[in-house]
């Protein structure tokens, strides 16, 4: 799959797999954040789905097969960012339809998790491998509006009441 020459100011879709809804939008940073989503891929392998996170090498790598659309970024303490992202999450939410947006974070999921459970889909937060005593700001944020929330340890299921413990995605607990 070829992608269009984005920049990371200008959010972009990679070219592939005609639009239209699909059920499974993938939402989340680059870096740890996306090794743990790809590492979910048993429970999204067989959904239509499209993915959105930054335009990074990791992210070009990892889903070269992927629709990808391209958030603005950074996302840390910067509105202008966070209000991009928002028209784009309603935008792609209205255009994708989806019925389930899975994340594990971060900044860049709020607004996508908001617009997606305001649109009717489930929404369903893995927090990061890395919280174990106490939740994200993200995980914060998105947790009012989830479906679901996971913890990857069960002392943070201990102390957010919240969320689930049923493994560590690396760990393959």
């Amino acid at each position: 799959m070829r992608v269009s020459k984005p920049t990371e100011d200008h959010a972009t879709e990679a070219e592939g797999r005609s639009g239209g809804r699909v059920d499974v939008l993938l939402v989340c940073s680059t870096g740890g954040h996306l090794l743990q989503l790809v590492a979910l891929k048993s429970a999204w392998d067989s959904q239509s789905r499209a993915w959105v996170t930054f335009n990074k090498s990791d992210a070009r790598s990892l889903l070269d097969a992927e629709r990808v659309i391209y958030a603005h970024g950074p996302t840390n303490r910067n509105i202008p960012n966070l209000l991009r992202n928002l028209r784009l999450a309603r935008r792609l939410v209205f255009e994708l339809r989806p019925r389930i947006l899975v994340t594990t974070g971060a900044g860049v999921a709020v607004p996508f998790a908001w617009m997606a459970r305001l649109r009717g889909a489930k929404v369903v937060y893995v927090e990061s491998f890395t919280r174990i005593d106490g939740p994200s700001l993200s995980c914060r944020l998105i947790a009012p509006a989830a479906a679901r929330v996971y913890a990857q340890w069960p002392e943070l299921a201990d102390s957010f009441r919240r969320a689930r413990y049923r493994g560590n995605v690396f760990l393959g607990q």
